[in-house]
């Protein structure tokens, strides 16, 4: 080769290391993590592209070796057998195929926690996606007062209801609660730092959000999560004087959102007036059709409790019992609008095992302080609880939106927890 020759043919060489470079390929799915969480609270199609896109650059930033040292942990493991439950689960289901296959779609996001932590245990731009989230969510709470004033801000038309300018108003009440809970932390830092003016901010938004959802819409869900969330944070972060304090502007604060709030009192009241009606009454209510979708699915899994009916097998035997039946008991659903009996009428006692130990597993991750990471075993310690908690009365971790938020929240914090463990690990030894 000539010496020209060997001066052309130089960038090519230089250049291919780059594309091998694990750091760089980390780097740009960064970008695409970010913006993931930036355009979940908006969108469903947009997330669903940047989440496809940060896949395929992660995977160039693997080291195998590592990964499969990571996935021996139940954190990546139970996620993932779940998922090939729903996949062997096909194959007993007494559902059509094409309802078999649906049904798997939304466990398959699961499949995302093993790469998600191993990104995050490598990334230290987990703070990034933290704040990305929150200045996204605040974005939309301020557009939701807006369209309270004025409906020409509303972005949806169809199903459009006033403050709510996207998606729907449980996704949306999720949202904030999560971001409630994430200002609490960092109010209580900034006031420990005597940062004033970084305080006020953080109290200020938290208010903004606290203030739409009892004036504006809230879903009954978030009436529930959001003080266990409060709760659990104040037991866990405050004195015990502080904590009496506390509870006290606590109380105060929900009987003057009781007096002053149409919207606090009438989502409240509406629980109990609807479980009345649903016992006495063939009333079709939201909170009646619960219950009948719980009654019929405790039977369905007493029906085969050991493994269920099969994937997808919901809706077939909702079709069942609706036969010869009218008013709510006619009613057909694919959900039963609650994450266990969800897992249990399809994979029986084996899938509600493998789901509290994933559950269990994951609160492990955040049950211990760590130093330096205290942001991220609070963040994973609310994602978790909310998840929880909300698919009492939802499916929430099959949900597009409320199982993205799981699927990233956990992620994101157990990869910046597992990050600081072997910092720890390599410091000792």
């Amino acid at each position: 080769m000539t010496q020209g020759e060997a001066a052309q043919a130089a960038p090519a060489h230089a250049a291919l290391p780059r594309w091998r470079d694990r750091r760089a390929w980390l780097k740009v799915a960064d970008v695409f993590a970010i913006l993931t969480v930036a355009t979940l609270p908006w969108s469903t199609s947009l997330p669903s592209i940047c989440a496809a896109i940060w896949v395929l650059v992660l995977l160039p930033a693997i080291d195998p070796r590592q990964f499969l040292q990571l996935c021996r942990d139940p954190a990546c493991w139970l996620p993932a057998a779940l998922f090939v439950l729903a996949v062997v689960g096909m194959l007993w289901s007494i559902a059509p195929w094409d309802e078999r296959l649906h049904a798997v779609n939304p466990v398959g996001k699961l499949l995302m926690l093993p790469l998600i932590l191993y990104h995050f245990r490598q990334s230290p731009r987990g703070p990034w996606v933290f704040g990305t989230f929150l200045v996204s969510c605040t974005l939309l709470m301020l557009l939701s007062w807006l369209t309270v004033y004025d409906a020409r801000f509303m972005l949806k038309a169809e199903g459009a209801v006033r403050g709510v300018p996207v998606k729907n108003y449980i996704a949306q009440s999720h949202d904030f609660v999560l971001c409630i809970a994430g200002l609490a932390w960092l109010l209580l830092t900034m006031i420990r730092r005597k940062r004033m003016v970084p305080a006020l901010l953080f109290a200020v938004v938290a208010l903004g959000f606290l203030l739409n959802m009892m004036f504006v819409v809230v879903a009954r869900t978030a009436l529930v999560t959001l003080p266990l969330l409060l709760v659990v944070f104040i037991l866990l972060h405050l004195k015990l004087r502080a904590i009496l304090a506390t509870a006290a502007v606590m109380v105060a604060a929900v009987a003057l959102l009781w007096a002053t709030s149409p919207n606090f009192h009438k989502r409240l009241a509406s629980i109990a007036s609807e479980a009345a009606k649903y016992r006495t009454s063939d009333a079709v209510t939201s909170g009646g059709l619960r219950l009948e979708y719980w009654r019929k699915s405790l039977h369905f899994f007493a029906e085969a409790p050991l493994f269920g009916h099969g994937t997808g097998s919901t809706r077939t035997l909702f079709i069942g019992a609706a036969e010869n039946q009218t008013g709510i008991r006619a009613e057909v659903i694919g959900n039963p609008h609650n994450q266990t009996l969800n897992v249990a009428v399809q994979w029986g006692l084996l899938g509600v095992v493998l789901l509290y130990l994933m559950w269990l597993r994951h609160l492990m991750l955040f049950g211990e302080p760590s130093p330096g990471q205290e942001l991220a075993v609070w963040i994973g310690l609310a994602v978790v609880l909310q998840n929880v908690t909300s698919s009492l009365f939802n499916s929430h971790l099959f949900d597009f939106h409320e199982g993205w938020m799981y699927i990233i929240g956990v992620g994101v914090a157990g990869g910046m927890m597992l990050q600081a463990g072997s910092r720890a690990t390599r410091g000792v030894g």
